[in-house]
């Protein structure tokens, strides 16, 4: 396939979060491609420097170890890259784990880390950034989804309320941050195929169900994810706002 490139992504300060693996590590690759200043921040340290080490010959690269569930480690990542790269212009709040768990045994303990993991860092990584977009007058926040509440999916019912409330968070900021030219959108992918996925939860006969309800009949690899995120980073999305991007193949 041919892709695109977005004159307007070269050299623009971005920010991802959750950016040593898996779709992450995809949106950071692409960024990196097009020329743009990359900062990441995971848990995963030994990941992480591993993929600024990779780009570290093509593009400006630079990781944050940090535990998104640290608010206080989140927005001192958050200085440090915006302290090398400048005033971040896009942030992608990417980091999630869709860990199964069952209603009956989630405690309030368990329930508030994966409220943490899930949906408490973007909102927070947002007020982070914002500061330095509203300065600039401009800038696009993208927000990770899930079309699995909107499957009305089981087995992990904590992870979906979480989100399930991203997108009312995406267009809360959207307004009010729209009078400074700042968008925010939601990518919601599908049933991507990462190697997490593959290793945990893909089956020759899930896989099968799953294609059934998908209008498109193949498996969707993260590419395609990323592809969304560049397209609504970059200027030619610039009067997109406060949305939902879907990107499942038709299985909703």
């Amino acid at each position: 396939m041919n892709f695109a490139t977005y004159p307007s992504l070269r050299d623009l300060s971005v920010i991802v979060t959750g950016g040593a693996y898996g779709i992450g590590a995809e949106i950071v690759r692409a960024f990196a491609e097009q020329g743009a200043m990359v900062g990441f921040v995971d848990i995963d340290t030994t990941r992480g420097e591993a993929l600024a080490a990779e780009l570290s010959g093509s593009a400006t690269v630079r990781f944050e170890p940090c535990d998104l569930r640290d608010i206080d480690a989140l927005k001192t990542a958050v200085a440090r890259l915006e302290a090398a790269h400048g005033p971040a212009l896009v942030l992608v709040n990417n980091a999630a784990r869709d860990d199964r768990h069952g209603w009956e045994s989630v405690t309030p303990e368990y329930y508030d880390e994966r409220i943490a993991t899930n949906l408490r860092h973007m909102f927070f990584a947002t007020q982070a950034v914002a500061p330095g977009m509203i300065a600039a007058g401009r800038g696009s926040i993208v927000n990770i989804g899930s079309n699995s509440w909107w499957e009305a999916g089981g087995g992990m019912p904590v992870y979906t309320t979480a989100k399930a409330a991203v997108h009312g968070m995406t267009r809360s900021f959207a307004r009010d941050l729209g009078p400074h030219r700042i968008r925010v959108n939601t990518v919601v992918p599908g049933w991507i195929m990462t190697e997490r996925q593959k290793e945990l939860w893909v089956t020759p006969e899930k896989m099968a169900k799953h294609l059934e309800r998908q209008c498109l009949p193949d498996p969707i690899e993260p590419v395609f994810v990323v592809r969304m995120v560049l397209f609504l980073a970059s200027d030619d999305s610039a009067m997109c706002t406060a949305n939902n991007y879907m990107v499942e193949g038709g299985s909703i």
